[in-house]
């Protein structure tokens, strides 16, 4: 005949003890409840105002720190045929390299010539008018740096293209809030008609200060589109582009080189801003 566990005193200890077992802090927690139910009410909510604040800042602090956009990319703009492509290939093997106009975007690390050894990812973009836009979209938040090259033996009859371009980048909400260097590489010196660095940036200055003029309604587009919302220079002075919120650097280089195919480029100039970065 079985015996009834809830009369045998050793079943029941066993029930005991198997309880204990089962919830080890349960004297902790009923310590704890009776010493909060002594607390004063307002210390009570102050304690809990506290926690939620550190609670709600941790968050904060999580995603603020993961959504930020870490600016790794070296960008390489300018109009088609300025030699893009070619300095592209020139300064990630330093070889000559034949090229056609580009459609889409190439990238590739960059290692740039300093102590640090520092890389980038240096990115090709098309430079037709009808794919500039989507392209600056696309890559503008992750540039550290913007290579705007520059047809200097053919400046003269681009200038306007060049400008508009130019003052269509500076005036991004985006590009001005992160303020990555500009690099204005005034390519093909080894063209005897080629304008030097000095005179390409006076005349897009005194060309972008007439755009702005004549510019002024687009202050008024969404925030953040490309070719945006931003007051180039400071109003009321003509424009210079030491006003501007980043650092624009004009140079002289050659993708090609005196020597043409057989012979090095000279891009030395442009190889040094880019270890400073």
């Amino acid at each position: 005949m079985d015996v009834d566990s809830r009369t045998d005193p050793g079943a029941m200890e066993d029930n005991e003890e198997g309880e204990m077992l089962g919830n080890p802090f349960e004297p902790y927690i009923e310590s704890l409840r009776q010493e909060l139910e002594h607390q004063d009410p307002v210390f009570l909510i102050g304690l809990i105002v506290a926690l939620a604040v550190v609670v709600i800042t941790c968050v904060f602090l999580k995603y603020f720190l993961t959504s930020k956009t870490v600016r790794t990319a070296v960008l390489l703009v300018g109009l088609c045929d300025a030699g893009k492509t070619l300095l592209f290939a020139r300064l990630l093997s330093g070889n000559f390299k034949r090229t056609q106009t580009s459609i889409t975007d190439s990238s590739a690390p960059y290692k740039a010539k300093n102590d640090k050894a520092s890389t980038w990812t240096l990115i090709d973009l098309p430079g037709h008018d009808s794919l500039r836009s989507q392209y600056m979209e696309k890559f503008k938040s992750t540039a550290r740096a913007i290579v705007f090259v520059v047809d200097s033996a053919i400046f003269q009859k681009e200038v306007r293209d060049v400008a508009e371009f130019l003052y269509f980048l500076l005036t991004d909400a985006v590009v001005s809030r992160n303020a990555p260097n500009v690099f204005v590489a005034c390519n093909k010196q080894d063209i005897t008609m080629a304008k030097s660095a000095k005179l390409i940036q006076q005349q897009l200055e005194k060309e972008m200060n007439t755009l702005r003029v004549t510019r002024s309604a687009v202050l008024s587009s969404q925030d953040g589109s490309v070719g945006g919302s931003v007051f180039l220079g400071k109003k009321g002075k003509d424009f210079e582009f030491s006003q501007l919120p980043m650092k624009v650097e004009f140079l002289e280089c050659s993708a090609r080189g005196n020597k043409g195919e057989d012979g090095d480029a000279n891009i030395e100039s442009l190889e040094k801003s880019l270890a400073r970065l």
